[in-house]
């Protein structure tokens, strides 16, 4: 099998990860979000931290990079709370089509703070975008929209985590990376998950286990596939994981998004789609 369709492989079973992991997420009941996020990290800190020793690699990396990592920390555990609480509140396939904006909102991010133009096709699918995002928020200006205004800064949050991200580059390795990002986000939400703490079932436990299993299963198959080929020639299947959201929420919870909400989404993947045949079309040129 050549590295294209491996990497193909691997970005639909990073996809089908997420998907598995906002629905265990969701499984998990009323526990409090910072107790969810808390323990999803703390298992990806053992995982992560068990790897970066076999490897011998940098647990917290250069001193000139920690700004940054603490940056790109802090925003991305914002991120996560808030993808965590509108997955507690929302359809999972809206709540996850929401947080698909961040790709978005990273090309926004990208050009003010790191001077990256604009391409001319890239503003009218920003507002296509836009406009998918207020058919699934549907705004009512009551606090019944108010898991999806959260969710919607979860993705804003992200996409200033993976800004950094792509600023770092290849100045500190991907392990350290994530390692240090799981680090962070246990130690912030220990606080408050203690004050909040709510004694868990085995099942519980157990769920939470999966949650933390099914994000790093994400997110190394998810940075290996864009190793084996171009960001640009892959990135688009990244949204089959609402395509799996939306048929694990109908199995698992037996929800089914409304006409607006398939409007909506129709819209970003086609807002997605163009820049995914735009930026084709241009590297072929190159």
């Amino acid at each position: 099998m050549d590295n294209k369709k491996k990497a193909v492989l691997l970005m639909l079973l990073s996809s089908l990860a997420f998907a598995f992991m906002g629905a265990f997420v969701k499984l998990a009941g009323d526990l409090p979000t910072f107790q969810k996020t808390f323990f999803r990290n703390l298992i990806a800190v053992i995982i992560t931290g068990f790897i970066i020793y076999r490897k011998k690699e940098n647990f917290f990396g250069k001193r000139e990079n920690l700004k940054f990592l603490i940056i790109r920390s802090a925003l991305g555990t914002l991120g996560m709370i808030s993808f965590f609480y509108s997955l507690d509140h929302l359809l999972l396939a809206d709540a996850s089509m929401i947080n698909k904006l961040n790709p978005f909102f990273v090309s926004i991010f990208a050009y003010f703070l790191l001077k990256e133009n604009f391409s001319k096709i890239q503003i009218p699918t920003l507002i296509i975008a836009f406009l998918g995002a207020l058919m699934i928020i549907k705004p009512q200006f009551n606090f019944d929209i108010l898991p999806a205004i959260i969710g919607l800064f979860g993705a804003i949050f992200s996409a200033g985590a993976y800004t950094t991200v792509r600023y770092l580059g290849n100045k500190e390795s991907f392990y350290t990376i994530v390692f240090f990002f799981s680090f962070f986000s246990s130690v912030t939400t220990l606080p408050v998950m203690i004050i909040q703490y709510k004694p868990m079932t085995l099942f519980q436990i157990l769920i939470m286990l999966l949650v933390g299993i099914s994000a790093v299963i994400g997110q190394f198959t998810l940075t290996i596939s864009y190793k084996l080929a171009p960001a640009g020639e892959i990135s688009i299947l990244n949204y089959t994981n609402v395509l799996f959201s939306g048929i694990i929420g109908y199995f698992m919870f037996d929800s089914i998004p409304d006409i607006l909400s398939l409007g909506g989404y129709s819209l970003i993947i086609i807002a997605a789609l163009i820049i995914y045949f735009h930026t084709n079309k241009k590297n072929k040129k190159i």
